[in-house]
């Protein structure tokens, strides 16, 4: 199971650089086409925009697999064995619900609702339901990571291999 997390994150790095460099580069034209050139670029706006929407939530996922997405950890640091354990895989299950709820069933809905009314975009043509898969596929990865992690802290319980140090259990 490491090996496949390896390879999308691996994937997932490559994805989110490449985005990126795009992005700046529609960034630095419409910077260059408004103040040299004179006449600003619909078109780079336009895509900076969904871009930036890509990166950003494919990035969380990207963090999310990482283990470096923002988070509260008062009461996990104060735990120890058994019992952060137990808490770390409610914690994943409920980033996982939250990933369903919000991202997968709400972003899918958005998504499929806009590609049935056809809306498109103003310069690009692209049509909008496209441009919001990104949530479903951004809620997909985070549901994916969580029951992998969460899969690895049961694993530890049922195993009876709890780490008692916070250096162990990282």
């Amino acid at each position: 199971m490491n090996k496949l997390v390896g390879y999308i994150n691996r994937g997932l790095a490559v994805f989110t650089v490449s985005l990126s460099t795009f992005l700046v580069f529609c960034v630095i034209w419409q910077v260059i086409s408004r103040y040299v050139i004179g006449k600003p670029s619909t078109i780079t706006d336009e895509l900076a925009r969904y871009l930036f929407m890509w990166v950003a939530l494919i990035g969380a996922a990207y963090t999310t697999g990482l283990k470096r997405h923002l988070a509260i950890d008062l009461l996990t640091m104060k735990l120890s064995g058994k019992r952060k354990l137990i808490n770390e895989i409610i914690i994943q299950m409920a980033i996982a619900t939250f990933a369903f709820v919000v991202l997968v069933y709400g972003g899918s809905n958005l998504a499929i609702k806009t590609l049935a009314t056809g809306q498109v975009t103003p310069a690009l043509g692209l049509e909008m339901g496209y441009i919001y898969f990104c949530l479903p596929i951004s809620g997909a990865l985070m549901i994916f990571y969580s029951f992998v992690f969460a899969a690895e802290k049961i694993g530890q319980l049922i195993s009876g291999n709890i780490p008692t140090s916070e250096a162990q259990q990282n």
